[in-house]
């Protein structure tokens, strides 16, 4: 078995293709799991699709057959190029995988290094894949070790302090660019999601009053009273009354079109500073000439001034990736064992149950003392395995002993396919892992 993950991030997709490849809802993510799990080459998979990144991490029998299948229906699904998909992929295989999910989902990956959203949206990925039968114990076992070197690079540096998100970004910058006259102003929150709370959070902190839009009141008003008296709701119905007369706009919908179009410009007099969250945009370009529109990956800059303020401790956290790395790998290793050694014991027990009965039916030994006779022959198997089995133990942790391992479940006809491995979880492993 195979870990891999084909990714498409801000490090290497402009956000236009970002744009084409995204899920906008949940039933494409359904309808893309469902194929890739329907090849034989591939056992389980999820997606992870944000305004950064989208990737498809998956537990495989053959990562050439599943990175090809996967460039092939991100082809069909978003009408690109299949070699421009494959110019603009990432792929990590096995152990470059893990690492890769580990620093995913630790944020050292992130435009912004140290945001404290991306956790969640990786453990809500692998949710919706097993809740839709297509993710399992295999990734959820990388993904319960992912989440365990995040709270240790959370803990171990200061790389998170003071969290920060793409709608703190945006935050900061409208800040920077109107300074202390940003007090008072009222901004125009688009979208009532995790981001658009966000946004709306970081404006109540710098002395913002809030305007929070989406299509469903109810939902919206709910979302407005949580965040306190200086935030008001209202409906996507009222948006060209709001953008013709504020100038702090922040957008971050789930729409696959824009919402904000140059049609619903009435005054274009209106000094703007707006501020596009969302994958696919919200707001569609549009030539005004008193217009600063700002968009995810318009805040790059932003992000290498935070990279660069944290490097010491990104240095550090990458550090602790590559140890949980190791770790995880050794305790893999280590967890395959135990199966194989299980069912030699179970051919030894099949052995002596088989021999015992040909030689009571023979006459060789007397009914009576097939106790004793068979707790004589557990005895000399058990001495004889005894060695070799803490042989397999220790040597099942190095990386160059996958071979010998191999080597014995076929000499012994032994299958770990189908088995659980959590029974065996604590053989092994004392971190408290949840296989």
């Amino acid at each position: 078995m195979y870990y891999q993950v084909v990714s498409f991030s801000h490090k290497s997709c402009d956000q236009g293709m970002r744009e084409k490849l995204a899920f906008a809802n949940d039933e494409e993510k359904r309808e893309m799991l469902n194929q890739l799990t329907t090849f034989e080459f591939v056992y389980e998979a999820f997606i992870v699709s944000t305004c950064n990144r989208v990737e498809i991490v998956l537990a495989t029998r053959d990562n050439f057959s599943s990175y090809h299948a996967v460039l092939g229906l991100m082809s069909q699904r978003s009408d690109l190029n299949f070699y421009e998909l494959k110019t603009a992929a990432k792929r990590h295989d096995d152990e470059e995988a893990v690492e890769h999910i580990f620093s995913v989902v630790s944020s050292l990956d992130s435009l912004v290094i140290g945001e404290s959203q991306i956790t969640g949206q990786v453990k809500e990925a692998f949710r919706f894949s097993h809740a839709n039968g297509t993710a399992g114990r295999k990734l959820n076992r990388v993904i319960s070790y992912a989440v365990k070197c995040a709270a240790e690079v959370r803990n171990a540096t200061n790389i998170s302090q003071n969290p920060i998100s793409i709608a703190s970004v945006a935050v900061a910058q409208a800040h920077k660019l109107l300074g202390d006259n940003i007090q008072g102003m009222k901004a125009i929150v688009i979208g009532a999601g995790d981001m658009g709370v966000l946004a709306a959070k970081h404006l109540l902190r710098v002395g913002c009053d809030v305007v929070l839009i989406g299509r469903d009141l109810e939902k919206v008003q709910a979302v407005a009273d949580s965040l306190g008296e200086n935030v008001k709701a209202d409906t996507m119905d009222a948006l060209p009354k709001y953008i013709n007369r504020y100038r702090l706009l922040f957008s971050a919908t789930s729409s696959k079109e824009p919402v904000i179009t140059s049609d619903l410009i009435e005054n274009e007099t209106l000094p703007r500073h707006w501020f596009d969250m969302a994958i696919p945009r919200d707001i569609e370009d549009m030539d005004l000439e008193k217009l600063q529109l700002f968009r995810i990956d318009d805040l790059r800059s932003i992000s290498n001034d935070n990279h660069a303020l944290r490097e010491e401790q990104a240095v550090r956290a990458a550090e602790i990736v590559s140890q949980y790395k190791e770790e995880f790998y050794t305790w893999l290793r280590a967890l395959s064992i135990e199966p194989v050694i299980k069912q030699m014991r179970e051919h030894v027990s099949e052995a002596i149950d088989k021999e015992m009965y040909r030689a009571i039916q023979k006459g060789f030994v007397p009914a009576e003392h097939e106790a004793n006779m068979r707790k004589m022959a557990e005895q000399m198997f058990n001495r004889f395995l005894h060695d070799p089995t803490q042989n397999l133990r220790h040597s099942s942790v190095e990386k160059k002993n996958a071979n010998c391992i191999e080597a014995v479940k076929k000499m012994f006809n032994i299958d770990t396919e189908n088995i659980d491995f959590k029974q065996y979880k604590n053989d092994h492993h004392t971190k408290g892992y949840s296989a």
